[in-house]
């Protein structure tokens, strides 16, 4: 019998999940968000380096087509790192020399995604950032896979994968987080047209302090984010390697590789109705929630008309307050299982999303700049109304998956924990290509065209409501696919003596 994880160690793994997340987080945050300014980030110094028209097919965004290209990659290279790990005979373990390998490759990339000018609308822009975010995906899978992977092995049983699961995701909600720091430290804030027409702007910590190193303006602006990222990668990258050199996989997992080849083990992984299921259901969860976290700079910014700053504030206080719940969850689960709850979940986070749309209907709210007292009553009832539905959606997803891939091997002999995770991580970055694709292009329906600039169009209030009632429709679908997955077969399966309570709070469930 192989060691037990104590508290402290699955502290410690937890860990990786902030790295990883914040290295995400960037790019939720920040991709759409840098190549797709606003007209006051564009008047502050921000560049169009690669133009934000929608200007394939008149529908869609090239920051779109980038995304969605991407994801034919992602459609090899997942189930193959996934079977790699799987069936790797590796004396250190099936998961963590990959994590070792990749984790800073995996920074170094998302630094040097942003790291182009080519000049204004530039084909090299578009070429650089098309094989930087292919590498960035590449690199996740590496590290998120075996990493996921390790949440079934570790937990042994359904405590410990509850407890897991609630450390990874505060570690999650605060790396995506520390993602949204540079809307306070870089760029510049300020007031559009207050003196005569003119614009008001004055530069944020690590922009003045470039500019009064003789830096040009536009120069500035962009390495201000760029520095920012740079440290971010840094502290992610040394999150990442925490778990990966502190924990020995072998002391606590008896590796049992698979002989499956990676087509069989694929086949077999989707043959699996409950983690079909949960599949569906979870590309709909990261659709809603990436169409959020994409657009929540516009929707502060464009819909409530409050500075950048801002940002960090709501994304802050959602974070807190979900945080707040997070201890409560396992009690939850025991009382209601894990399927109701994340029903539940997503309901909640269509609500949220609804008053988001609501809050970006033409004319209620001031422009960019202007937020008034009505638009702190949005922002803080979509702030308090979230916590509750991202602290389950946060934890049980995971420990679901675990189940799904604990019952499989126990009922095939197959151990594909690998392969189930590398299924989820493809559904969450499907899931977030999907989001951007939307999102670039409706967030720009009724967008601004300035006569001097014909080739770029800003985002409208009208694209950020229709944006969130998009995410409304994913969310509620989320919930009604989910409302097949079979809990209590699954349970039954793996179900230990200690696990008794969580078996009980499902036993009213029909299969």
């Amino acid at each position: 019998m192989k060691k037990r994880l104590t508290k402290k160690q699955m502290i410690i793994f937890s860990l990786g999940q902030f790295g990883w997340s914040l290295l995400g987080g960037i790019i939720s945050a920040w991709l759409v968000t840098f190549f797709m300014p606003t007209p006051g980030d564009n008047a502050a110094g921000a560049t169009f380096y690669i133009t934000s028209g929608l200007v394939i097919g008149g529908f869609l965004t090239i920051i779109g087509l980038i995304t969605a290209l991407s994801r034919l990659f992602d459609a090899v290279t997942d189930p193959l790192i996934a079977s790699l790990s799987d069936r790797s005979t590796n004396k250190r373990g099936r998961r963590i020399p990959f994590m070792q390998f990749a984790a800073i490759p995996f920074a170094v990339v998302t630094v040097l995604l942003f790291c182009i000018d080519f000049g204004a609308g530039s084909w090299a822009n578009i070429l650089w950032v098309s094989i930087m975010i292919v590498l960035f995906y590449l690199f996740m899978t590496m590290y998120c896979t075996p990493y996921n992977s390790l949440i079934s092995e570790f937990g042994q049983n359904q405590e410990d994968r509850m407890f897991i699961s609630t450390s990874i995701s505060f570690t999650y909600l605060f790396g995506t987080l520390f993602a949204y720091l540079p809307f306070v430290l870089a760029g510049a804030s300020g007031t559009i047209g207050v003196t005569e027409g003119k614009n008001a702007y004055s530069p944020k910590l690590i922009t003045g302090l470039l500019l009064k190193a003789g830096m040009d303006p536009y120069g500035a602006y962009a390495w201000s984010f760029r520095i920012c990222f740079i440290f971010l990668a840094v502290v992610a990258a040394v999150m990442m390697l925490i778990p990966a050199f502190k924990l020995k996989e072998t002391e606590f997992i008896d590796p049992k590789p698979t002989n499956e080849n990676v087509f069989r083990s694929l086949a077999s992984t989707f043959k699996n109705k409950e983690f079909k299921v949960f599949a569906g259901s979870d590309i709909m969860y990261w659709v809603g929630l990436t169409m959020f976290q994409t657009g929540l700079p516009f929707f502060v910014k464009v819909s409530m008309g409050f500075d950048a700053g801002l940002v960090i504030v709501f994304m802050g206080g959602m974070s807190i307050l979900a945080a707040v719940f997070y201890p409560f969850v396992t009690k939850f689960v025991k009382k209601w299982g894990k399927k109701k709850l994340v029903i539940f979940g997503f309901l909640g986070l269509a609500v949220c999303y609804a008053i988001t749309a609501i809050s970006s209907i033409p004319g209620l709210l001031p422009e960019e700049n202007f937020a008034n007292g009505l638009s702190w009553v949005f922002g803080i009832a979509i702030m308090v109304l979230s916590a509750l539905p991202m602290a389950l959606l946060g934890i049980i997803p995971q420990s679901i998956i675990a189940d799904v891939a604990d019952a499989e091997a126990k009922t095939t002999g197959q151990n594909r924990e690998g392969m189930f995770f590398a299924a989820r991580t493809f559904a969450m970055k499907l899931g977030q290509s999907v989001a951007m694709i939307l999102f670039t292009s409706i967030s720009l329906i009724g967008g601004i065209v300035k006569p001097e600039d014909p080739n770029n169009i800003y985002p409208s209030k009208t694209g950020m409501m229709i944006a969130a009632l998009v995410a409304v429709a994913f969310c509620v679908l989320g919930a009604v696919i989910l409302m097949f997955y079979r809990e209590k077969k699954v349970m039954k399966i793996i179900a230990k003596e200690e696990d008794a309570e969580f078996l009980k709070a499902i036993e009213s469930q029909k299969e």
